[in-house]
């Protein structure tokens, strides 16, 4: 059992900033990929950004490229997502979520890969 759980949410400006935190606990952090989802309102829940068991290896979704940045501390047992240049249409709740995988396993971006979901937090972002 991992449990997760998210903060750093927050109401911004557009073209402010955002770190989103998920804290870890329960079987070895450095065992499980990573990734984030968001649910804006009235919408499914959409794959954000994704981070391998060491870190060194990332994936996003097109529309956050080059403005969140994904990252993880294994010591600390938690992943990041750095928002920048946040948009009205970034309003979401942001989700963390863990996928048990071996070391060679490609990045997943399907909800059902995942096995263990956080909370969520909310990201509002004004015009």
């Amino acid at each position: 059992q991992v449990q997760l759980v998210e903060s750093g949410g927050g109401l911004v400006q557009a073209g402010g900033s955002l770190r989103l935190s998920c804290a870890a606990s329960g079987r070895p952090f450095s065992s499980y990929a990573m990734g984030w989802f968001r649910q804006a309102p009235g919408k499914e829940r959409e794959f954000v950004a994704a981070i391998s068991r060491s870190g060194s290896s990332t994936y996003y979704r097109d529309s956050v490229k080059g403005r969140f940045t994904i990252s993880r501390d294994n010591a600390k047992n938690t992943v990041y997502l750095q928002m920048n240049s946040l948009k009205p249409e970034d309003t979401a709740v942001y989700y963390c979520a863990s996928r048990y995988s071996s070391l060679t396993s490609p990045l997943r971006t399907a909800q059902y890969e995942y096995d263990y979901w956080g909370q969520g937090t909310q990201v509002t972002v004004s015009s």
